[in-house]
């Protein structure tokens, strides 16, 4: 039996540091001002061009992805940068579970959002408000995964099958983070409740199936063999890029 040992979740999340990486977390007000919360970024546009980072935060950060990996469509774009929000989200709110016994409220009207910015400086949170592990769920794939999804399905032509591989991919690979994590810092604790923790959040039906559950590899493809030079991802359900079918390049 692993003795659990927690670390406080202060206001500034700085435990969160420790883990480096997807697992950070902003506070406060960025330094450029505020920015538009999740929840706003979310909605259809409401001025302003699509192109314009706070016009349509959601069309901005999938056209910003396309043009950094050359995306051949939009949909590949799309997948890319719904994943690369999962892993943050997930890396988040599980590393904190995991390492502190509790979670911040990622409630999408307190975490703000800078879609033109890199990790770990895209996502603020305004306020820390202290949740239980229980809620990992009700945080992460109802508050943040499930609205994501219905954005960016309302502006792109990319099927939920898809998304939650995402999702489910990017659950595990927060778990292989932390995994490696503990391993290098003589905290076995924080591994093995991460493994529990995403064990349970993997029976949700949104979830379930997404990944073998032998191999962890995924069930669908995130799309990424289409960006030119991709090849397939580590867990990818393709042994090698399929051929694209006749009519498309």
């Amino acid at each position: 039996m692993v003795l659990l040992v927690f670390v406080d979740l202060d206001p500034r999340l700085t435990a969160l540091d420790a883990l480096g990486g997807f697992f950070v977390l902003r506070t406060g007000v960025a330094p450029r001002g505020p920015l538009p919360t999740l929840a706003s970024a979310w909605e259809n546009p409401r001025f302003g061009t699509p192109a314009e980072v706070y016009g349509d935060p959601v069309t901005f950060r999938v056209r910003k992805v396309a043009q950094s990996i050359r995306a051949p469509e939009p949909r590949v774009a799309a997948s890319v940068a719904q994943q690369g929000l999962a892993a943050r989200f997930w890396s988040i709110a599980l590393g904190a579970a995991a390492l502190c016994g509790s979670l911040p409220d990622l409630d999408p009207e307190l975490l703000r959002w800078d879609p033109d910015a890199g990790v770990p400086d895209d996502l603020w949170l305004a306020e820390v408000r202290p949740r239980p592990v229980t809620d990992l769920d009700a945080v992460v794939r109802d508050g943040l995964l499930v609205p994501l999804s219905a954005a960016l399905r309302s502006r792109h032509r990319v099927s939920p099958a898809l998304l939650w591989g995402n999702a489910g991919s990017a659950l595990a690979g927060a778990v292989r983070g932390l995994d490696r994590w503990a391993l290098a810092h003589g905290r076995p604790d924080v591994g093995e409740r991460a493994r529990t923790l995403a064990g349970r959040l993997f029976e949700h039906p949104d979830l379930a199936g997404t990944l073998d559950p032998g191999t962890l590899r995924r069930r669908s493809c995130c799309l990424y063999y289409r960006v030119p030079g991709g090849g397939v991802c580590g867990d990818c359900c393709f042994d090698r890029p399929p051929r694209p079918a006749p009519g498309r390049t």
